[in-house]
């Protein structure tokens, strides 16, 4: 039933599935349904692969690919056809393809990281909650509905309403339709009471914060009575299938005006996705969404806002906004009560954002009395440095590779995800995530692949396999190391680990290390003076230090000096939604920062080279 290509030849092509993060070289007359299930990646696929259902939808983001044919055009519309979306089981590659594969086509969520340690933070949310009960207008009181309003908010100390004349005439009706008893939010700003929403007596209100990551989107759904998480949810960032980095995101928006529009577009639409299930989940509508607080990278923060990033991709690398928004989040999007307030706190710098603000804030490690280390682990690395008082900070470009990209069978964190690995005089020992069969690893196994293969003498501290080592055996003249046989994994090939692998593990940690060996210069220090190393970010929370330390990654102090805390960004814009002193706090923070800019340091290059070598110190 598919439309099967004619005459190409015996021409393999490369399929990169996003945001899975999995490549696979199938060869001419594979389909993409099949190609993503050689890759381990389970799409939906109600009929079994043969056209009826239209379930196994996936985007073509770059690529030839076979013309839609019948089928397609029946499960699909114009406008889904011209954006690139195709049913898999019906389309052929012609070329190298990248895929962008829509959550409701995956069978299996990937595994992301959402909590953090958590410091409760003084509740004083940015909206007040009213409940209002007025008298009804008489003959003998014929106050307007907004002075009533208004005196009603003045005897509990609130200043008057301001709001549009739509919002007036919402609350007039409203007021009529429920017998003079509303609860009313409204926004405290600059001697006003902002209309923010209006709801029946006892309704629930809630607020939305969310850590908005280069590959990750961790989302929370707060009750602003009483600081309770409602509920949270991770999902990928949609961006990834335009760029596995913000660098690549950057150079793709500037392309063209639609290219950042599509951007900003996919990542709200993703968002709205996430935040209505939530609701769902909780019995409440996203009209009950009052305030939004977002962090993120730079690059993130200006994508969400729909701000132009031409200027983060050369230097000076200067933002656009560095101050904090305060914006209606209708604005850029947000399907939320049509009154709701988006704040996002200040950015330090081009590549350190209001993301590292927020896990400053929540780690409180910009306050510390001790010296302190805290490294945020992403594809783009910030890290900070507290001494006396003072904090200098950084941004190193660590890369992909810690979420499984670039590695040959590297993926990100799903089920059959190689995420430990032991080698053993009895051989190799991997554990995966839910226990499945293996097809492939993620960030935390491939780093501990590399230290065990390290410890095994498998390879060297340049990060050369050692060819004379039996274990490792030569395929097309290339060296490499079998994890798990073929006889073993859930596809049926190998699982191996190359000496391009280990280079990229190399670059990533090399960064790292560099970015915390420079700072510590900066301030005259040495790695043992440093009395804690603060471990955040999803990377962070899985990570083992071990394995980290006897690399070379992170410094060889006691180990009881390292905290892993998770997702640090997403704690603090929660601590942000709560408290309007936590966000005067965020804005204090960024004015003790010395920021250093890795790209212009004379040392760096240096450094960085010296810190890609595999040796503990």
């Amino acid at each position: 039933m598919g439309n099967h290509p004619q005459g190409i030849g015996k021409k393999r092509f490369k399929i990169d599935l996003e945001p899975i993060g999995r490549r696979v070289e199938v060869e001419a007359g594979v389909n993409l349904l099949e190609a993503a299930q050689k890759a381990g990646v389970d799409l939906v696929a109600s009929c079994g692969g043969i056209g009826l259902c239209g379930t196994c939808r996936v985007r073509v983001i770059q690529g030839e690919v076979t013309p839609p044919g019948l089928t397609e055009e029946e499960a699909l519309d114009l406008q889904q056809i011209s954006s690139g979306y195709r049913l898999a089981c019906q389309t052929f590659p012609l070329s190298d393809v990248r895929l962008d594969i829509p959550p409701e086509s995956l069978t299996a969520a990937q595994q992301l990281q959402i909590e953090g340690y958590e410091v409760a933070a003084q509740f004083d949310p940015a909206v007040s909650i009213i409940d209002l009960d007025l008298h009804e207008p008489d003959l003998d009181d014929l106050r307007s509905d907004l002075t009533r309003v208004n005196e009603y908010l003045a005897g509990r100390g609130f200043a008057p309403l301001q709001g549009e004349l739509a919002q007036m005439a919402e609350l007039s009706t409203f007021l009529r339709a429920h017998d003079w008893q509303a609860r009313l939010v409204v926004r405290p700003w600059d001697g006003t009471s902002l209309f923010t929403a209006v709801f029946a007596p006892g309704s629930q209100v809630a607020g939305l914060a969310m850590d908005m990551g280069s590959t990750k989107l961790a989302l929370y759904l707060v009750d602003l009575e009483n600081g309770a998480t409602l509920t949270r949810t991770g999902v990928m960032n949609p961006q990834i299938a335009y760029g596995e980095d913000v660098v690549s995101r950057i150079a793709f928006a500037n392309k063209s005006a639609e290219n950042l529009n599509l951007l900003q577009s996919r990542l709200v639409e993703t968002i709205n996705l996430a935040l209505l299930e939530m609701c769902g989940q909780v019995g409440i509508t996203v009209a009950q969404v009052v305030d939004v607080v977002a962090v993120g990278n730079t690059a993130m923060h200006h994508l969400f806002c729909g701000l132009p990033v031409q200027q983060l991709g050369a230097a000076p690398y200067v933002p656009v906004v560095s101050e904090p928004i305060n914006a209606r989040a209708r604005e850029v999007g947000l399907r939320v009560a049509d009154g709701a307030w988006l704040f996002l706190p200040n950015n330090i710098a081009g590549y350190v954002g209001a993301d590292h603000v927020s896990a400053l804030l929540a780690t409180h490690a910009y306050a510390a009395q001790k010296t302190t280390v805290l490294v945020d682990i992403g594809t783009n690395t910030e890290i900070s440095l507290t001494h006396q008082q003072r904090v200098y900070s950084c941004s190193t470009a660590s890369g992909p590779a810690f979420e499984g990209a670039h590695i040959r069978d590297g993926m990100r964190a799903a089920a059959g995800a190689i995420d430990k690995v032991r080698i053993t005089s009895q051989g190799v020992q991997p554990t995966t995530i839910a226990d499945a069969a293996p097809v492939g690893i993620c960030g935390s196994g491939i780093l501990m692949a590399v230290s065990e293969m390290l410890s095994a003498g498998i390879i060297d501290e340049r990060g050369v396999l050692n060819r004379a080592d039996q274990r490792v055996r030569s395929n097309n003249g290339r060296a490499e190391f079998l994890l798990v046989p073929a006889s073993s994994t859930g596809h049926g090939r190998d699982i191996v680990v190359t000496r391009k692998d280990v280079n990229e593990i190399q670059l990533a940690k090399g960064a790292i290390r560099a970015g915390i060996n420079i700072l510590l210069a900066e301030a005259g220090l040495s790695p043992q003076d440093v009395e804690e190393y603060i471990i955040a970010g999803a990377f962070g929370t899985y990570l083992d230090l071990n394995s980290a330390i006897h690399i070379g990654m992170f410094p060889a102090v006691p180990l009881e000096r390292y905290r892993q805390v998770g997702n640090a960004a997403g704690v603090g814009a929660k601590q942000m939604l709560l408290s309007r002193r936590q966000r005067a706090e965020a804005t204090r923070i960024v004015g003790r920062v010395h920021y250093i800019e890795l790209t212009t340091y004379p040392a760096f290059t240096g450094t960085f080279v010296e810190a890609m070598y595999m040796k503990t110190g």
